[in-house]
């Protein structure tokens, strides 16, 4: 026999069985204990809290030989028939497949002829607001005054697509997103059920990433299971399945971002990327972290709602008062947009680099968030003594220094400067980014000065890895070993006044030489 996934397996098949739904489930038993039942329903809510299942447990209750206080039987010939998908008063739509005027005129045909068996005709219409605006129009009267045997259940994720008309003719029934301890209680039912194993850790992690849809809590489960054949399921084993990052090392990127420790926050990056991480799960999953110590630093009575272990909410209280709460608005706004670029960019890596910077050097903005979070860490270099004398001012008349034109430029030189667009697109693409707002000047000892204007992007290139590729690459395009220097401009002067515009001298010697040809 085929394998069944878990979230079929286990749909549930009675009221009872419906977890995380009770004022749907005894709002509707006990409309059919009454016999109030009326003939048009809307279930809305987000995906996989159990608007179908439901509205299959309401058709067999309606039609269950026996029913026991509004809920079915699960024994008789009709409510076996509905479970095994055979019977004919139930009829289950696809309005994203069947979204045509014609497919609702065929429902209007159908409803004339009262069912062969059993008391209702049941339609259930899944993603009813998939419908086009003619066959709305055409489902109006019938939804309206249909035959006495006849009961819609239309499930949406979208309710405000439909339109005001056929929300009016309904009983609408919002179903919630099923909090974390349902879920959790739920998949440690099944795992005692298919006799496995698995820690409360991962469990609550799962039931976390499902985002509050059993559906998912269930597909997710499977997944990791099937991973770990015949082992106990761990917290890093879901981890390693689903891609997701530990809170530890949330606490460590952000303590490094709290110290302005830029390299150590690329080297986590860097770490992440070679483990597998999804990125953007990452993002959100950070945002998520900085939201947590946001919360437990604006009140004490926070730790219910975190919903944290014991040992990371040590963590979050000693790490909520590194910052404060205008600094974590800024770093949770630059999260968010980040989010929204993510989800279809390319060039995750890079985009998430960039965040981060913005939080390590909150000079490259110029909002009002930023210049509050410049304050305060001018504010702490200040209690730590770190402040460095000011440079002297130079008079206004007086002309800055420039270094002296070497005597002669190495042919090696000159070749990586006439080709240095060349060797840009040789480079990878974060680097090249990077050297593309870079000046070439020439060094002691015919040595290639890059001089950057940024000093973030001057530590970032003099790492030695990133350094070593540009010397590679260079040398590797012109055939020769050059020794290559990055440099930050810090004269406080433009470039072209404080250093030798190498690229100026040597585009003037091609001119000279073609005029001279």
């Amino acid at each position: 026999m085929s394998y069944t996934a878990l979230y079929r397996k286990y749909r549930p098949q009675s009221f009872t069985d419906v977890k995380g739904q009770d004022a749907v489930v005894a709002t509707i038993r006990n409309q059919i204990h009454a016999g109030r039942i009326g003939h048009a329903y809307l279930f809305c809510g987000t995906r996989g809290t159990g608007k179908t299942t439901i509205a299959k447990i309401f058709a067999k209750a309606v039609n269950c030989e026996h029913p026991k206080d509004g809920s079915p039987c699960g024994e008789c010939a009709s409510c076996r028939a509905i479970t095994a998908g055979n019977s004919m008063n139930v009829i289950e739509i696809d309005a994203a497949s069947n979204n045509g005027v014609d497919n609702i005129r065929e429902i209007r045909d159908e409803v004339a002829y009262a069912p062969t068996e059993g008391r209702y005709k049941v339609y259930i219409i899944d993603e009813v607001h998939m419908l086009s605006i003619g066959a709305f129009n055409a489902l109006l009267k019938t939804l309206e005054e249909p035959p006495a045997y006849v009961i819609f259940i239309l499930a949406t994720t979208e309710a405000h697509k439909i339109p005001v008309t056929i929300l009016s003719r309904c009983q609408r029934y919002d179903f919630h997103r099923i909090s974390i301890d349902t879920i959790s209680e739920r998949l440690q039912e099944l795992l005692e059920q298919e006799q496995a194993q698995a820690e409360e850790k991962a469990v609550r992690y799962i039931a976390k990433a499902a985002d509050g849809a059993m559906r998912d809590a269930l597909s997710l489960l499977d997944q990791c299971m099937a991973f770990y054949m015949g082992e106990k399921l761990t917290y890093d084993h879901v981890l390693e399945v689903l891609g997701a990052v530990d809170t530890e090392r949330f606490s460590g990127i952000f303590r490094a971002v709290t110290a302005s420790q830029i390299t150590a926050v690329m080297q986590q990056i860097e770490e992440l990327v070679a483990e597998g991480r999804d990125l953007s799960q990452f993002v959100g999953d950070f945002t998520w972290y900085l939201r947590n110590l946001l919360l437990l630093q604006s009140s004490e009575d926070m730790e219910d709602v975190l919903d944290v272990s014991s040992e990371n909410l040590a963590l979050l209280k000693e790490e909520c008062s590194m910052a404060d709460s205008a600094q974590l608005m800024r770093f949770i706004r630059v999260f968010s947009e980040l989010s929204n670029q993510v989800r279809y960019s390319t060039q995750k890596r890079i985009l998430i680099e960039i965040a981060f910077i913005k939080l390590c050097r909150p000079q490259m903005e110029a909002d009002t968030s930023s210049i509050l979070a410049r304050l305060t860490q001018l504010e702490k270099k200040i209690e730590e003594g770190a402040i460095l004398p000011a440079a002297p001012i130079q008079a206004a008349n007086e002309p800055a220094a420039k270094p002296a034109m070497p005597k002669a430029i190495s042919e090696d030189i000159r070749q990586a400067v006439k080709n240095w667009r060349s060797i840009l697109a040789q480079m990878p693409d974060a680097i090249s980014a990077f050297l593309r707002k870079a000046h070439l000047s020439i060094g002691e000892g015919n040595v290639l000065l890059i001089v950057m204007d940024e000093p973030i992007l001057c530590e970032m290139l003099t790492e030695e890895e990133r350094l070593k590729e540009i010397t590679d690459t260079i040398s590797g395009c012109i055939g020769k070993e050059v020794q290559v220097q990055i440099k930050q401009n810090d004269t406080g002067q433009p470039f072209e006044k404080a250093f030798v515009d190498l690229e100026q001298v040597v585009h003037m010697e091609i001119e000279y030489e073609d005029f001279s040809d």
